[in-house]
């Protein structure tokens, strides 16, 4: 990559969007990992690992009983998107090797997490959109770590998969030097010229989070990155990944313009039957935001169902 395109990509990109919340952030590496307090006994812990683009509140609305534990993943070089927490440095983060803001720097971080932050044996990863590619790539490091693990893996990103054709036909004509200029030309552009086409129907919680979806990294390099390492990771990644999956669902949209649909099916049906595929009614890419419906309930997890 050109200099040049280096230092307009590196321009800091101001936070536009946090929330209210209550627990302990922890910096870890480039990323962070936040747990939030929960009122009554955990009977299950949820970690949350959000898309591109996203951030960890896509999780929270989801997953809001008092008996849950939530532990959210910041991607590395995204925003935190919390009011009111000071972050701090945990005693048992290990310096991470891997390229910032490739899924297997993003995996490494959902590692840490797993192994340090769980206080129950009912543990379900929720990983939406790129967030699918990170914990399948965390598996993969670190296949015994998730052998009593439920996984949810939500209109992922998938070996041998693609993106759909609509972006990609958006994407081909632009350099590294134009993309400043077009994340300019996309934040002036109100979200209805856009909106409709790739986000679906909108509601009140998808119009709140998906409208600032290009001030979720604190840079363009971050954005650029992204992108080329999801098309990278896709193509070269096997479908033996899926090995590492003890138990869990897919959810498939009925309609995904993010990501091809067809190529995402084909690649889940290479999992092992231990793996339910529901193919969901969602209009959209944004499955749980477009209804909360079709996520399996808690009490499917092994340890919660014993108890």
């Amino acid at each position: 990559m050109k200099a040049s395109h280096v230092r307009k990509l590196i321009k800091p990109i101001e936070n536009a969007y946090s929330e209210m919340f209550s627990g302990s952030v922890y910096r870890v590496g480039k990323g962070a990992v936040s747990v939030r307090n929960h009122s009554g006994k955990a009977q299950a812990t949820v970690v949350g690992v959000h898309g591109f683009l996203e951030n960890h509140c896509y999780f929270t609305q989801a997953y809001e009983a008092p008996t849950t534990e939530l532990i959210l993943l910041t991607c590395s070089n995204y925003h935190i998107p919390v009011n009111g927490v000071t972050p701090e440095t945990p005693h048992w983060e290990v310096p991470i090797k891997h390229l910032e803001g490739t899924i297997e720097y993003d995996a490494c971080i959902l590692n840490q997490a797993l192994a340090n932050l769980p206080t129950t044996q009912s543990i379900r990863i929720h990983g939406h959109s790129r967030g699918g590619a990170v914990i399948l790539e965390a598996m993969n490091q670190w296949p015994e770590l998730y052998e009593d693990v439920e996984v949810v893996l939500e209109a992922p990103v998938l070996p041998q998969a693609k993106i759909h054709a609509l972006v990609t036909t958006l994407l081909e004509p632009v350099s590294h030097g134009m993309w400043p200029w077009l994340i300019r030309l996309i934040n002036s552009a109100p979200s209805s010229a856009y909106g409709q086409t790739f986000f679906g129907k909108m509601n009140p919680r998808k119009k709140q989070l998906l409208s600032n979806l290009f001030s979720a990294t604190k840079d363009h390099l971050t954005i650029v990155r992204n992108i080329e390492n999801i098309m990278d990771w896709m193509e070269r990644t096997d479908t033996s990944v899926y090995n590492n999956i003890r138990h869990g669902t897919f959810l498939i949209p009925a309609v995904d313009r993010i990501l091809d649909r067809t190529a995402m099916l084909a690649s889940a049906r290479h999992s092992p039957t231990t793996m339910r595929i529901i193919e969901t009614e969602a209009p959209s890419h944004f499955i749980t935001l477009d209804s909360k419906e079709w996520l399996p309930g808690l009490e499917s997890l092994p340890e919660a169902a014993q108890g």
